[in-house]
């Protein structure tokens, strides 16, 4: 009998019954792949199931455990759930399973850790164990990557944490399409899933990215787990920011900071003394703004570098912040500010490896580009927060008082905030707060 063939989405996991340029589904372009499927008989039992009354039901949540990391814990939202399933994703090299690794030994203490390996050897993981110090006695490996083997293994030992490194190696044999394929890591995942969920184990899955940086597979992958925490940073740096982007058990967006040593990957307690360290002293284009990620407010240097073109078209590169609102400041700062930036190259990096996607970061990216411009240090004992509207008004943003709070705490003198964020903030005795309602006052300001 011959195989029958449909061709499934690898984003949303759309099937149709030939090739189609755009997914009709989520309206992606070239994402269809074609996949094998088997008959399955039409004479299968069904569960029986019973409905259970919402007021019966438990809200009692699962019993929390600490992974042996206080910043890996603040992402997870206090610490992992017992029976959950955790997505983390990364590009190659950035640590995800050197971390993943100290989590096993510090979860060996409670309980039988299996640590299931599609890629290494168990030699290679032995290696890596012994460099980071995490050898232990309830620790077993495996390599495998079929998953009826997989499954069996942890029948026969039934640990209470799992890590399977990766998702994309794994194959079962019930599918005939290879490892990786979309059809291969929806029913790998599911199956973990009905594991963690039946079972109670924790199980920790490792999920290769593509160059976009989103992880492969299909994007019902990221709404099957409980959690999904990407890696960031870069290979070459020293610093790593663990993100929670999901999490059924706590905040979403929350971050975890740390530095890669020879021993592995350690905490770094305070970011914003990490992230301002080295900082330059009355040079122009620098600026400190303070971003909440999560519910961490966090200090991080912007700098600026503008400067007279040679090329017909002007030069715009953005590291760390978002290019497009890099370009609207810019816009409204030559509209309404006056200034002509039409003809200047303009560099824009936040120092530290770290991303910053929040509109409070507005006002320090324009003053950084009019400090650069106008070659005038801005105070070294101020800090800047603010959204910018286009009209050029100063727009007031969250969390303003604890924002405030870890300014002060990091030594500064001086912040620069929304005048609408005054009435949200006590009354403060070591730090001066200059409200601005636009950003010509907050350029008039700095320029005196």
């Amino acid at each position: 009998m011959k195989n029958k063939t449909v061709f499934v989405c690898k984003e949303c996991g759309n099937e149709s019954a030939k090739w189609m340029g755009k997914c009709p589904a989520c309206g992606t372009w070239n994402s269809m792949i074609e996949e094998v499927v088997e008959k399955t008989s039409s004479a299968q039992v069904r569960k029986k199931v019973s409905p259970v009354l919402i007021n019966e039901v438990s809200t009692q949540e699962g019993e929390r455990c600490s992974v042996g990391s206080s910043e890996l814990d603040r992402v997870l939202g206090g610490g992992i759930v017992k029976g959950s399933l955790v997505l983390c994703g990364g590009e190659p090299g950035i640590g995800k399973s050197t971390l993943l690794l100290q989590v096993a030994k510090h979860a060996s203490g409670a309980g039988k850790v299996l640590y299931v390996s599609g890629e290494e050897s168990d030699k290679q993981i032995r290696l890596r164990a012994e460099r980071l110090n995490a050898i232990s006695d309830s620790l077993y490996v495996l390599n495998e990557t079929d998953l009826d083997s997989i499954l069996s293994a942890i029948e026969l030992l039934n640990p209470s944490f799992v890590i399977a490194d990766s998702i994309q190696t794994f194959y079962s044999s019930n599918l005939t399409s290879a490892p990786g394929s979309v059809g291969q890591v929806r029913e790998c995942t599911l199956k973990f899933m009905e594991l963690a969920k039946s079972k109670g184990i924790t199980i920790f899955i490792v999920g290769h990215v593509t160059k976009e940086g989103a992880i492969a597979g299909p994007r019902v992958l990221e709404h099957m787990v409980d959690c999904v925490l990407y890696f960031e940073g870069e290979r070459h740096q020293s610093y790593r920011i663990v993100r929670a982007v999901k999490n059924r058990f706590g905040s979403t967006n929350e971050i975890g900071v740390f530095e890669m040593t020879d021993s592995g990957l350690v905490d770094v307690p305070n970011p914003s003394l990490m992230l301002l360290s080295g900082r330059p002293v009355d040079a122009p284009g620098s600026a400190i703004v303070c971003s909440v990620e999560g519910t961490r407010p966090i200090l991080a240097e912007i700098q600026a570098l503008v400067s007279k073109s040679s090329f017909a078209i002007p030069r715009r590169m953005a590291s760390g912040v978002d290019f497009n609102r890099v370009s609207l400041i810019m816009t409204v700062l030559e509209k309404r500010m006056g200034l002509n930036l039409g003809d200047q190259d303009a560099y824009v990096n936040v120092t530290g490896g770290i991303k910053l996607d929040e509109s409070a970061t507005d006002l320090a990216i324009a003053c950084a580009i009019a400090s650069s411009f106008r070659n005038e240090p801005l105070p070294d004992d101020m800090a800047f927060f603010g959204e910018i509207g286009l009209t050029g008004e100063i727009r007031t943003v969250t969390q303003a008082a604890r924002r405030i709070a870890e300014i002060e705490k990091m030594g500064f003198k001086r912040c620069m905030l929304p005048f609408d964020c005054l009435g949200s903030v006590d009354k403060c005795e070591n730090i001066q707060l200059v409200a601005v309602r636009s950003l010509s006052d907050a350029l008039r300001y700095i320029k005196e």
